[in-house]
């Protein structure tokens, strides 16, 4: 039985592959240009072999390609260009190529010797568009799980875990830096006999309003809202003193108020109202992250029992002795 040539089996075997080949000589003229090529770049083999990469694409190659080349063939050393920092060296297209993007590519440059001593450069091109668009769905997927984990689904404000960690760092950047720090305790008046009255949806409904209402009145990126547990929520404000939080404080109240949201069930108002504490870490101050978050509860406490829809401040004292480092859990009594 008649064998095929070798070299009618390589062509075979180099047609066959899922990728690019390019063999050139040492001046850089074609010597190999597979189907793979073929197809992408709509030259035949034919009409590559002979010429260089240059004639070929008419300088529509990338500039880092064409130096990473020169270097391959002039020092005889291997180099891998990254889709990540050279998307599209090449003009290769997607078949069919109705659209005018080039493919994402993954380009290895390895100088290879011949048995007769020549050297010869071969060039591997790879498809990486789905490898790319893999890692950007992942990329996503973990953004949208980063979101999730941080995020209470209902509101869309941070969450208590959010608040623990964010807290504590702006506690410790504020010790650092000798810069105030402030933080405010608000929670929905008489929220439970609204729940009771008008019905759990229609309370995250109002829930919902509200976190939007004082979002749009927080302006500085570094001021976080979070929900910091039921109808009770918090504010981190980094670099602000006692005077600035408690206008903010007297804003988010006013805001809330102006909402008008009907709330027969409360004792002090006809509509929905906020209560607020506020305490502010003065610099200098030798306290911790339990200490300021506890007086930050008293004086929530302080404003419910002062007749609420109402603000009052407590700075933060001295701490007398130390607290746990990860006790951060005040309770606010009703």
């Amino acid at each position: 039985m008649n064998q095929p040539p070798n070299s009618l089996i390589f062509d075979a075997i180099w047609d066959a592959l899922n990728l690019g080949l390019i063999l050139l000589d040492e001046q850089g003229r074609v010597k190999l240009w597979n189907d793979w090529m073929a197809r992408h770049s709509g030259i035949s083999a034919a009409l590559a072999t002979g010429h260089s990469l240059d004639t070929l694409f008419q300088n529509e190659i990338n500039a880092s390609f064409k130096t990473a080349l020169k270097n391959a063939l002039s020092h005889k050393l291997p180099i891998v260009l990254s889709n990540a920092l050279h998307r599209s060296p090449l003009p290769l297209y997607p078949i069919p190529a109705a659209a005018q993007a080039r493919i994402q590519q993954s380009i290895a440059i390895t100088p290879i010797i011949d048995p007769s001593g020549a050297y010869s450069c071969l060039i591997q091109v790879t498809d990486a568009s789905m490898s790319v668009n893999r890692e950007r769905v992942l990329k996503l997927h973990s953004e949208k799980l980063g979101i999730d984990a941080t995020t209470d689904s209902l509101t869309g404000a941070f969450n208590r875990r959010f608040f623990d960690e964010r807290y504590r760092v702006e506690f410790g950047r504020a010790q650092r830096q000798g810069t105030p720090f402030s933080l405010l305790m608000l929670d929905i008046d008489f929220f439970k006999g609204y729940n009771d009255n008008y019905g759990h949806p229609a309370g995250d409904r109002v829930l919902i309003s509200v976190v939007q209402a004082i979002k749009l009145q927080l302006n500085r990126a570094t001021d976080v809202l979070t929900r910091y547990g039921g109808e009770e929520f918090a504010v981190i404000l980094p670099d602000c003193g006692a005077e600035g939080a408690h206008a903010v404080a007297e804003m988010l109240r006013a805001t809330v108020a102006d909402l008008n949201i009907p709330h027969c069930k409360s004792k002090i108002a006809d509509h929905i109202t906020l209560s607020i504490g506020i305490t502010t870490l003065a610099p200098g101050t030798k306290c911790n992250p339990t200490c300021m978050l506890e007086t930050a509860d008293t004086a929530l406490y302080n404003a419910k029992h002062s007749g609420r829809n109402c603000v009052r401040y407590t700075i933060t004292p001295e701490c007398k002795k130390p607290c746990p480092a990860d006790s951060l859990q005040p309770h606010m009594p009703d």
